[in-house]
């Protein structure tokens, strides 16, 4: 009797229903990351109906995810202040608006703007709905629950496309925005019903300059990156001074909050090897994942010719690995340690994109639908005991500010991997198509050389004309481009595969092996 007695007085608060707590964490978050990734599956449709370029399609996707990791550290610090509870609802909120207006854009920079918007919302709900896990469940569930939560994230990520995809099936492609609105309603009344209040007891400040420094820093460094991929040249000032400036205002990010009494990031926290080598494991990971994505739903649409719905449901085997692989991840790292596992997460996720050379302009869908298999069976793997080794360090009152640095290293490895990856195939498509276009008129070879789906969409163009001459040059132009894409994407695939060698590297020299359970109790409390 007393020992249950002393049990249910240490319980957290909402303990006893800590079960529907997580089913209502999971929805907050399917909304958010769904908001994010179903946008993939479209990116072809906006460049033909909203007439968008290959770098403002990738900006329709960074501008989300810059704002989102921008403001990760201030909604953590916030939640912690005012109350994680109402933090989720005011987040659900802003999202909800953000959606319906990114809907009824009618540019490309409009929707660009409302993206960003999105990120504020999203930004307030993805940690905080970590934060309240890490409240709610004590150490030894605690495993098990982020298993569970970062299932659902990899569900999301796949899930997504697949969604965006049926959608776009029946509607216009403003609609992939307003399916996640009743589900964020939905998880509003979850959370004002379910979910407990908690906060801080010494909470810290809000740095506002940090966050913005944050936010210009990110902005510049990826404005750069992709101004580079679209041929502008890596030495000319337009590509130059933000790249360097980015990577300046970095650096001067960093020191400003050494010395913060208040920081934005709590760099102190990556002094602990552990949580570093995590930090990054993490990064890399979403690296792979959104720059993969990203150039994988060309290669679907573009050169495959599937339909957005075909594209979206071919990437279900990496939403599968993930939900698979993360829940069972904790018991794995239990028997091999975290290192193991990481380790073995990041081969899997190396040989996947080397994988990808044996990918041609007619392969078989098996042959995708295997290795991405592998790829999300090796994210899986990844990201549970990672998160776990983050938010094992810091305590449970400062658990909105360690969820913000989990989830600002996915949001920033996403934006990079997105501009980094993004850019390496916008120029290597451009140099293997070569001068093909020249057989176009002049006033629309920019256009074609720029992307597949513009290439494609040019040809559809000049075939729908009167010229029958121009008609047949075009047509003669789409097994070139199908395959100087495939040329891109190889190259493109290399690249990742080397970043998933890096963080296998990251993961067996600094990540620890076996858990000591002393200092997991001891840490938990």
């Amino acid at each position: 009797m007393t020992t249950d007695r002393t049990t249910a007085e240490e319980a957290p608060p909402g303990y006893a229903r800590r079960w529907w707590v997580l089913a209502t964490m999971t929805v907050c978050l399917l909304v958010v990351i769904m908001g994010n990734t179903i946008l993939n599956v479209a990116l072809p449709t906006l460049q033909r109906d909203l007439g968008a370029t290959q770098a403002e399609l990738q900006w329709a996707v960074d501008a989300y995810i810059l704002v989102f990791a921008g403001l990760l550290f201030s909604w953590g610090v916030i939640g912690d202040r005012i109350g994680r509870r109402r933090v989720l609802v005011i987040g659900l909120s802003i999202f909800a608006v953000g959606s319906v207006l990114a809907a009824l854009s009618d540019s490309p920079a409009e929707l660009i703007g409302w993206r960003a918007v999105m990120g504020i919302g999203g930004a307030a709900v993805q940690p905080t709905t970590l934060a309240v896990i890490t409240n709610v469940f004590p150490g030894p569930e605690r495993g098990r629950a982020i298993g569970v939560w970062a299932g659902t994230a990899g569900i999301a990520v796949a899930g997504g496309p697949l969604a965006g995809g049926a959608v776009l099936e029946h509607f216009w492609w403003g609609a992939v925005f307003l399916i996640g609105v009743p589900v964020a309603l939905l998880g509003i009344v979850g959370v004002l019903a379910i979910v407990p209040e908690s906060k801080d007891p010494s909470p810290g400040r809000v740095d506002v300059p940090g966050v913005l420094l944050s936010i210009v820093a990110l902005a510049g460094l990826v404005y750069g990156i992709i101004r580079g991929g679209e041929g502008a040249g890596w030495t000319t000032p337009g590509v130059l001074v933000p790249l360097v400036g980015g990577l300046l205002l970095l650096a001067l990010f960093v020191q400003l909050q050494r010395r913060s009494a208040h920081p934005a990031l709590d760099v102190s926290l990556f002094r602990n090897p552990a949580f570093s080598a995590a930090a990054g494991a993490l990064g890399l990971n979403f690296f792979a994942l959104l720059g993969a994505t990203f150039y994988l739903v060309y290669y679907l649409q573009g050169v495959l010719g599937y339909s957005p719905f075909q594209a979206g449901a071919a990437l279900i085997p990496v939403a599968l690995g993930m939900a698979i692989m993360a829940p069972r991840s904790s018991v794995l790292v239990e028997r091999f340690g975290a290192k193991a596992v990481c380790a073995t997460g990041f081969a899997m996720i190396t040989l996947s994109f080397l994988g990808f050379q044996l990918l041609g302009a007619d392969s078989s869908l098996w042959l995708l639908l295997a290795i991405l298999s592998v790829q999300g069976a090796g994210m899986g793997m990844v990201m549970a005991p990672a998160t776990e080794s983050i938010m094992s360090v810091v305590p449970r009152e400062k658990a909105g500010a360690g969820a913000a640095v989990n989830n600002s290293v996915r949001q920033v490895g996403g934006a990079l991997g997105v501009a980094i990856l993004g850019s390496v195939l916008a120029g290597s498509y451009t140099a293997f198509l070569g001068d093909a276009t020249d057989v176009l008129p002049e006033s629309v070879q920019e256009r074609a050389g720029e992307s597949i789906v513009g290439t494609l969409s040019v040809i559809g163009e000049l075939q729908a004309g009167d010229d029958p001459q121009v008609a047949e040059a075009a047509a003669g132009l789409v097994q070139p481009a199908r395959e100087a894409f495939v040329d891109a994407m190889h190259v493109t695939a290399v690249g990742t595969a080397a970043a998933g060698a890096i963080a296998v590297v990251v993961v067996l020299v600094w990540l620890p092996g076996r858990r000591d359970r002393v200092n997991e109790v001891h840490l938990s409390r």
